[in-house]
């Protein structure tokens, strides 16, 4: 997986900073946008979690700095509620042009509340799921409510919240008021999913009672036990993130899995030039697979380098000998790391005596053993890690035919 970088303009001009995330293949069955939290941020890492555990589930997920935070233009005093639900439709609407309409919104704390309202302005959306979401927009009004007072008096006043410095008006401070939460989740009517945590200390549990006992069936509740609010810890978010994966699947039509014909061979390769540059599906009878080449070459760096995975077919086949050879010793091997290098080197400097000097292909093979063993046992796998069958095979004499189908 890997993110592109975009800029999404809101309906005030504003640029906001987004990535847009993809499954491994780079072929989203769907699109999701995710709404962080009040005052946070799309790098969040439980944001992060969560959007890479729906590109495994075949989803494209954009996740955005609201108007004024991260790195998106504007004033965090522009970035009251009604602002944040505006930059949801934005990045939807982008979505919709450049890609294809999102289909499920993620909403984690304030941009859980602002993903249901979102929602419910937007036909395409077909399911939500939020995170430790409150009931009432109004619910955030207690994280600064020691400046409420001095706003009446100064117009604009900088505030504390979670210990960074914030400007506030009263237009940010009435916007909050404005939507009656409840009444929108009551009118919803889509599939809902709620996780909450019942140790909460930020936003109750009580709020997703409420959220629960106002929404419609198809509704659903996941508990996260002995999470916090930011979902800190990521077994919580990665949790998260699975079951959402998890739970809308059953809501979505189920998109067929393209496979490769492999037309009776071990494997095909796949290159679409118009569309994929240097990515390139690999296909086996069970397994799919991404190669790429890096930035520094002209690729988009998507997967592994054909040399990558010729380092990777070394590096598996050696531990897997090892395995087989010191269970049947039944030797005190626990672990094994091989590590891999592939590199031209010229053959003075492998002191290789050739009646013409030249440029050698050369593979670095480092290996690291956990376990009990003695000098002897260790010097014995060394020796059978150069048996393996990848290893003959590399240095053996090898003939390829090619022919046309």
């Amino acid at each position: 997986m890997k993110n592109q970088k975009l800029k999404i303009e809101n309906k005030k001009g504003h640029k906001l900073q987004a990535y847009l995330e993809l499954p491994a293949n780079q072929k989203p069955n769907y699109f999701a946008i995710f709404a962080h939290c009040f005052t946070c941020s799309s790098s969040l890492i439980a944001v992060r979690n969560i959007s890479r555990a729906l590109t495994n589930h075949g989803f494209g997920i954009v996740r955005f700095d609201f108007t004024g935070l991260g790195r998106s233009e504007g004033e965090f005093a522009d970035s009251h509620f009604s602002a944040n639900v505006d930059d949801l439709i934005a990045v939807s609407d982008f979505l919709k042009e450049h890609y294809e309409a999102p289909s499920l919104l993620v909403g984690h704390s304030l941009g859980g509340a602002a993903a249901l309202v979102a929602a419910s302005q937007l036909d395409h959306i077909k399911a939500v799921a939020t995170v430790g979401a409150p009931s009432t927009i109004s619910h955030v009004k207690h994280l600064f409510s020691h400046g409420i007072d001095d706003i009446k008096n100064k117009g604009r006043v900088e505030v504390n919240i979670g210990g960074r410095p914030f400007k506030i008006d009263e237009e940010f401070i009435s916007d909050f008021d404005k939507t009656d939460l409840r009444a929108v989740v009551k009118a919803l009517r889509k599939p809902l999913l709620i996780l909450h945590s019942p140790t909460d200390t930020i936003v109750g549990i009580k709020n997703a009672e409420q959220l629960y006992n106002n929404a419609h069936h198809p509704k659903s509740f996941v508990t996260l036990d002995d999470a916090d609010h930011l979902l800190s810890k990521t077994r919580d978010s990665s949790y998260a993130g699975e079951i959402i994966g998890a739970w809308v699947k059953r809501y979505f039509p189920q998109q067929e899995n393209k496979m490769l014909d492999t037309a009776g061979e071990q494997l095909v390769a796949h290159l679409n030039l118009k569309e994929d540059n240097f990515t390139t599906t690999i296909q086996t009878a069970k397994h799919n697979f991404i190669a790429d080449e890096p930035d520094s070459v002209g690729g988009d760096d998507f997967g592994p380098s054909p040399y990558d995975f010729l380092s990777a077919g070394l590096a598996a086949c050696t531990v897997m000998t090892l395995k087989i050879y010191a269970e049947r010793k039944k030797w005190d091997l626990q672990e094994v790391y091989a590590h891999i290098t592939y590199s031209k080197k010229h053959s003075d400097d492998l002191m290789l005596d050739v009646d013409t000097p030249t440029r050698i292909d050369h593979l670095s093979k480092k290996l690291t053993f956990i376990g009990d063993l003695d000098e002897s046992q260790r010097q014995r796998l060394k020796e059978i890690a150069s048996k393996c069958p990848v290893h003959k095979t590399l240095q053996s004499e090898i003939i390829i035919d090619t022919e046309l189908t």
